[in-house]
């Protein structure tokens, strides 16, 4: 079988997560900026959007080129086997984007790379009017950062953090993605104990649940490429068959969720039972100070509160400060916070182990790494 060329996006700060998953799926990586770029089989394209958790979706490279002139970007496009990707009824609009190069109007890049594929695929096919576009979808993205023209097919469809689950969500909802990262960042394992106190819409324990059970996390949403004469049916029963064998359903779990707001709560369940967890994650409605722990060796993730309006800096301070005081209690309990607010350490009472940059959406955050020291018998 042939090789294709498959693009995982990531969010910046997150490429070496989605490339250790990409590699733990058994694949060659290389990781630039904003993505990791890999060789394999086309029967890798259902594995990757099953599994990949950290990744934003899976793009097929079609072909790399400079491009200094629309001449230049009609003819290398045109160039290019589209026929082997785009069947003959295939749908292929065009996105655009372009950063630092001389063809910066994006309109104009996608029209002349429209025209170059459809002169491709007539030729190839055998049409002598226009392409018919009634098929399946493949959407087509002409991408120019400093004159290197990239373009790619979109395999996810919607992104690869729509995972069929959320019915609900608070103002600020974590991205299902950037949650998954937050739980593989840690060393947390299914037979912890896990507490999210700022749990919002639930999306921590839900992904970590995920993880708990070895649930691949597209297992229950559909993908653009599932309708491509490219990947033959048997590769989606076999990627689908492979991600039901793996899953453990008979792993116990300990997690919990907590907020301070009732609805969301609320929010919550309904997303937790959707997702298949119904019974096997807790949600309590309770203020951070009153955090109950009563077992050792536990893992803390949170996405509290980050006080981005002056009028809330007051009130969030005081919330890490009485969440600092309860967990002075607890020190073989590891946490991990990720938040915007800059002076969390004072707050919090403790100079954190270590410290990750991340982005959540375009807020530029640290996520604070305390590691529990473990009681006796536990590594």
């Amino acid at each position: 079988m042939q090789n294709v060329t498959l693009i995982a996006t990531a969010a910046m700060g997150l490429e070496s997560i989605v490339a250790n998953e990409v590699k733990s799926l058994g694949y060659e990586v290389k990781v630039e900026n904003g993505r990791v770029v890999f060789e394999a089989p086309v029967s890798a394209i259902p594995r990757c959007n099953l599994w990949l958790r950290t990744a934003d979706r899976v793009r097929l490279l079609v072909g790399r080129f400079k491009a200094y002139t629309f001449d230049e970007l009609f003819e290398a496009t045109k160039a290019l086997p589209w026929e082997y990707y785009i069947s003959e009824e295939g749908q292929f609009p065009v996105s655009g984007k372009s950063v630092q190069s001389k063809l910066f109007s994006v309109p104009d890049c996608q029209a002349i790379t429209k025209k170059a594929i459809a002169e491709r695929l007539k030729l190839k096919h055998g049409v002598a009017s226009k392409m018919p576009e009634t098929g399946a979808l493949y959407k087509v993205e002409v991408s120019l950062l400093k004159d290197e023209a990239m373009l790619t097919i979109d395999t996810s469809g919607v992104g690869l953090h729509k995972r069929g689950y959320r019915i609900g969500q608070g103002e600020a909802p974590l991205k299902e993605t950037m949650a998954a990262a937050l739980v593989l960042l840690t060393n947390w394992k299914a037979e912890y104990p896990l507490i999210d106190p700022f749990c919002g819409s639930g999306t921590i324990p839900i992904e970590a649940a995920m993880i708990g059970q070895n649930i691949a996390p597209g297992f229950n949403r559909e993908f653009a490429s599932e309708g491509w004469s490219l990947i033959k049916a048997k590769h989606w029963e076999k990627a689908f068959e492979e991600a039901e064998d793996k899953a453990n359903y008979d792993q116990k779990l300990d997690i919990t969720g907590s907020d301070i707001d009732h609805k969301l709560i609320k929010i919550s369940e309904g997303n937790s039972t959707e997702a298949g967890f119904g019974d096997l994650i807790s949600w309590k409605q309770m203020q951070v100070k009153d955090l109950s722990i009563k077992k050792e060796n536990g893992y803390i993730i949170g996405n509290p509160p980050y006080g981005q309006r002056l009028s809330d800096k007051e009130a969030v301070a005081k919330i890490y400060q009485d969440f600092g005081t309860v967990m002075q209690e607890h020190p073989s309990w590891s946490v991990y916070i990720l938040t915007a607010f800059e002076k969390f350490e004072k707050q919090y009472g403790k100079t954190a182990t270590k410290k990750r940059k991340l982005f959540n959406g375009f807020i530029k955050t640290d996520y604070y790494q305390y590691f529990g020291k473990k009681t006796k018998g536990e590594k």
